[in-house]
């Protein structure tokens, strides 16, 4: 009778042993308080955009250097303005009054005001430079916006096989607190020594601090996802636990194209070293002459009237243009020529960086990925053989053939297999991402 129930619990140990991926599967990091759907990988990387601050600072960064822009352009242009004016002075018995600039005791003034620059290299090179600044702005956005991604990919996951490997540990404390069970019925019959229970004891009882430290450990990986992915403090959701479903590894040569032609790394330096340049223009500027011009056009006059008493016109226009010619700076316009340009010789040897390292991150990326991808499925044939090992072995100490300590070997290669396999699954993922993140494609 007694292996009877003993054949009934290993075989309850060996079927909950190979369902445990199953049920793993299913397994989410905490119950929902509410019906909201499971949050799936692209929900939390849409949420963590709308609520990352570093993502905002950085978005907030374009959008200034954007304005920058666009005041330097409105600075290229001819500006209109108004100005109206009223002077009195103290009359004297003379035209002019007792201050001899004016002239007369009343003086009106109103004229619309048109200025533009006919020739102005170092505003155009500021244009320019702000352009370049709004290109370099938008692609460090694009940086934070897919450094958002990797971060909230590898939380993602992080959190999936952190339930897993929850779910795993509660099942070996059931496969341990059954073995106790199992040695307690033969120690019974007498078919075992006392040592034996001791030891399957022991081995319970450090099942059980894995599942704490196991459940710990999810509950700090759900905390760090809620806090890149949700704009108020939540723990109560579930996520979609896709793991299992193993994304194929696209050709080295496509990853290279598409990571060259939208690594924004690689657009961030190229910005860069066009602001370079273009700052170069704005020092050259200084020690260039620039033409400006100035149209007036309204009254300079002793009444406020079109037409004086005599039947003068008073209403008119005048033209001024300005010729501005730097002569002697003490080398302050020279010594901020030679500043941007080594600027501009740093931007450009960064670039060659920035590009022959996006090369290597794409190799090496790659390389981890088919690595990763090559190993899940010996990973698997390693759980399925855990699993088998732990079922005969449980037979074979029934039977007497093995000792506890077999059985317990098998247990905690089984343990290891599992948590290998779901980190091989985690592994292959964040690879994939990071490719991804490199080509944008995700």
């Amino acid at each position: 009778m007694r292996r009877v129930i003993s054949r009934f619990l290993i075989a309850g140990l060996a079927f909950t042993g190979s369902a445990i991926h199953a049920a793993a599967g299913q397994a989410q990091p905490a119950p929902a308080s509410n019906n909201a759907p499971p949050l799936t990988l692209q929900a939390a990387l849409a949420q963590a955009r709308v609520n990352s601050q570093p993502f905002r600072l950085a978005r907030a960064a374009s959008q200034l250097a954007t304005e920058d822009r666009k005041q330097a352009l409105g600075a290229l242009l001819p500006s209109l303005g108004e100005f109206s004016q009223y002077i009195y002075t103290q009359p004297n018995g003379t035209p002019s009054g007792v201050f001899v600039a004016n002239d007369g005791v009343n003086v009106y003034n109103t004229w619309l005001t048109v200025h533009g620059d006919l020739f102005s290299p170092g505003k155009w090179a500021e244009y320019k430079s702000t352009a370049a600044a709004e290109a370099v702005a938008r692609a460090k956005a694009d940086v934070a916006a897919r450094g958002l991604v990797a971060t909230v990919v590898q939380t993602y996951y992080g959190l999936v096989a952190a339930a897993r490997k929850s779910a795993s540990a509660r099942q070996s404390l059931q496969e341990a607190q059954q073995f106790l069970v199992i040695t307690e019925r033969q120690e019974a019959g007498g078919e075992v020594a006392h040592s034996d229970v001791v030891k399957a004891q022991i081995q319970q009882t450090q099942r059980q601090r894995d599942a704490q430290d196991a459940e710990l450990a999810a509950l700090k990986a759900r905390l760090g996802l809620s806090v890149l992915v949700f704009p108020d403090f939540r723990e109560t959701f579930t996520i979609v636990d896709d793991l299992q479903d193993v994304a194929p590894l696209p050709a080295l040569d496509e990853v290279k194209a598409k990571a060259t032609g939208s690594s924004p790394d690689v657009k961030a330096a190229e910005a860069v070293v066009q602001q370079g340049l273009s700052d170069v223009g704005v020092a050259r500027g200084g020690i260039l002459p620039s033409v400006s011009f100035d149209y007036f056009y309204g009254i300079n006059a002793n009444q406020w009237a079109i037409y004086s008493p005599e039947g003068d016109r008073l209403l008119g226009s005048v033209v001024q243009a300005q010729l501005t010619v730097p002569l002697w700076s003490w080398g302050a316009t020279q010594s901020k020529l030679r500043q941007a340009q080594l600027r501009a010789q740093q931007a450009k040897a960064d670039l060659t960086l920035t590009q022959r390292q996006l090369m290597a991150n794409v190799s090496t990326f790659y390389g981890e990925a088919q690595v990763a991808r090559d190993q899940v499925a010996t990973l698997r044939t390693s759980l399925d053989l855990s699993t088998e090992s732990l079922r005969l072995t449980l037979l074979r100490y029934q039977a007497g053939e093995v000792s506890v300590l077999e059985v317990v070997d098998a247990q905690t290669t089984l343990i290891q297999a599992r948590n290998a396999y779901d980190d091989g699954l985690v592994r292959y993922r964040v690879a994939l991402a990071a490719l991804q993140t490199l080509t944008g494609t995700l």
